[in-house]
């Protein structure tokens, strides 16, 4: 499938642990939001989760960017230590180019095998040259040059990157940048990137973790409980000193069930509270999150999945943590699960989980993944669309008394009072109660209870943020969810430039389905489900609720690799000459 999107260039750089590859990204990224361009950059390491091997592949353009390409354009190599750890992640081809420096040895066999070319520049003798010199930035400056970047962008990137390290360091690191814009020939430029716009709208740079804090915040989060666990640490650390800022506070737990349990203390205190972990942390907060279900007591939990199972691939990305997220608690406990769909849409989904966790009573996992946590994204602005806090308690003062927290509503939702409150006082707990909050183990009392929980999660309306839908009804439909829909969005324009008409459908709402939703919206097409993940998760999970056709098909396929959209859009043009070929 022809790649349409040649507007946009794909860059990689690698090294040995400490050889600056991550900071050299961070430098080219902030160079291209000060371009006026989109961009974006997944850090790439080891099985490690500290130290070692890593690589920054960045992708930028004109256009907004939400996924990785399927080919890269130019690498620049600072050693080739470890390289056959990332050759899978950097696909090279003929047009590729691959920026080498000869004191780092002989190319790896990958590298050869691909047919790129090669161009020997001298990066560590380069840097030898200036005082505090680093190879890393002779590397930034040749890689600018030759994908187009404008050479004060790229410095004045240096001078924000490297402030806390001291003034001498920022003006040897713009030194060797000025060298290496100097050493590359332009010439050699795989294509002339579009030019740099006169006007340079302003842009925002900022990772999926510190969106999905944004959201937080913007919903009125005020308290956080956390464990470290990669890769949602990120979050807690951007959370910390604005949370502080605001009033709020950031808890480090002991555990991950210490952490459910507090942010359970807080909700119900009045405080809305938010708790972030990954898959392992999960497993260990679903007790909990149980009893936030079974007391009515609204809490939101980002889950950035990794790999699995156990501790699998910690710094690798997989959306392998749906089937918990969705079946994972004890008994019939009905909850909300969203899937942010790309690293902007991680600050609105997660405010709409704290908005709806509140406007329900009930727990909300948020799923997002280590692609969408710890890349970084220069975008426009992050609009909120739903300004101020959730409303946090449904004015049980006007109740008639005796006060029935559990009351069996219409709409399922009961009256929540605030803590103290007189004659309004309640016991919530993990035991099965009546309407008046008292424990019961009556089969009525049980069942009333079950029926309301699950009936206020259905006759909900959420509107139409359940999906983002693109494309009008067509023949073939790809359908996804969470950071799926970047690749799938690509793959669905280069499908349309070849004349294949293609809808999408992104999920965000995936549990409570919005099923008579879903069939309008996929009508009469053929549908692949596309997801990261070995089990097709989402494809079972949607044939099980009857909301697929029975001749669907699915392209699931496991991490670490990134879905790209060539292998999505080939998928789909097979099932289009498939259709085709059907009487």
């Amino acid at each position: 499938m022809t790649n349409q999107t040649a507007a946009a260039l794909s860059l990689a750089v690698t090294g040995a642990g400490g050889s600056g590859a991550v900071t050299a990204g961070l430098i080219l990224l902030d160079a291209i939001a000060a371009a006026g361009l989109h961009g974006l950059l997944r850090r790439s390491a080891g099985p490690q989760i500290r130290g070692g091997e890593s690589a920054a592949l960045l992708r930028f353009g004109p256009a907004p960017v939400h996924c990785s390409d399927d080919r890269c354009d130019l690498l620049a190599a600072l050693d080739w230590a470890k390289h056959d750890r990332f050759a899978d992640e950097i696909p090279l081809d003929a047009d590729s180019l691959v920026l080498a420096d000869p004191a780092a040895g002989a190319l790896p066999a990958q590298v050869l095998d691909s047919g790129a070319r090669v161009l020997e520049l001298p990066f560590r003798a380069n840097a030898a040259g200036h005082e505090r010199g680093r190879a890393n930035m002779v590397a930034v400056g040749a890689a600018g040059a030759l994908s187009g970047l404008p050479l004060r962008a790229l410095l004045d990137g240096a001078a924000r990157a490297l402030e806390r390290k001291g003034a001498e360091t920022a003006a040897s690191a713009q030194d060797c940048i000025c060298a290496g814009y100097e050493l590359a020939d332009p010439v050699l430029a795989l294509r002339p990137l579009v030019s740099t716009p006169a006007r340079r709208p302003p842009r925002w740079s900022l990772t999926g973790n510190e969106a999905a804090g944004l959201g937080a915040l913007r919903a009125g989060v005020r308290f956080v409980a956390a464990y470290p666990i990669t890769p949602a640490s990120e979050m807690l650390e951007w959370l910390a000193p604005r949370l502080e800022r605001l009033g709020g506070a950031l808890l480090q737990a002991e555990d991950e069930l210490a952490s459910v349990n507090m942010i359970i203390g807080s909700a119900f205190g009045g405080v809305p509270a938010l708790t972030a972990t990954s898959g392992p942390g999960l497993s260990l907060m679903l007790e909990g999150i149980g009893l936030a279900v079974a007391s009515e007591t609204p809490i939101v939990i980002v889950d950035v999945m990794r790999g699995g199972p156990s501790t699998g691939i910690p710094t690798k990305s997989e959306q392998s943590d749906l089937n918990t997220a969705l079946y994972g608690l004890h008994g019939d406990a009905p909850h909300l699960v969203l899937a942010a769909l790309d690293i902007p849409d991680c600050a609105f989904t997660t405010a709409l989980a704290t908005r709806l966790a509140w406007r329900l009573q009930t727990a909300a996992l948020v799923l997002s993944d280590q692609s969408l946590g710890q890349s970084s994204i220069v975008c426009d602005p992050i609009d909120d669309p739903e300004h101020g806090a959730p409303a946090t308690y449904l004015h049980a003062h006007e109740q008639e008394l005796p006060y029935c927290r559990y009351a069996d509503t219409p709409d399922g939702i009961s009256p929540m009072s605030v803590p103290g409150e007189p004659r309004l006082a309640y016991t919530a707990d993990g035991l099965e109660h009546n309407q008046g909050a008292a424990p019961s183990s009556g089969a009525e009392d049980h069942r009333t209870q079950l029926d309301k929980r699950r009936r206020k999660l259905e006759v909900f309306d959420v509107g139409d943020v359940w999906a983002e839908i693109t494309g009008a009804p067509a023949e073939t439909c790809l359908l996804t969810f969470g950071s799926g829909r970047g690749a799938v969005e690509e793959a669905a324009e280069r499908l349309r430039a070849d004349g294949i008409q293609v809808r999408t459908i992104a999920l965000r709402l995936l549990a409570p389905l919005q099923r008579d939703a879903l069939l309008a919206a996929i009508g009469d097409a053929r549908v692949l489900v596309v997801e990261q993940n070995h089990g097709a998760q989402l494809f079972h999970y949607l044939h099980s609720a009857q909301a697929l056709p029975l001749d669907a098909r699915s392209l699931a396929r496991p991490g670490p690799l990134p879905l790209r959209p060539g292998e999505i859009a080939d998928a789909a043009a097979r099932l289009a000459q498939l259709l085709e070929e059907t009487p």
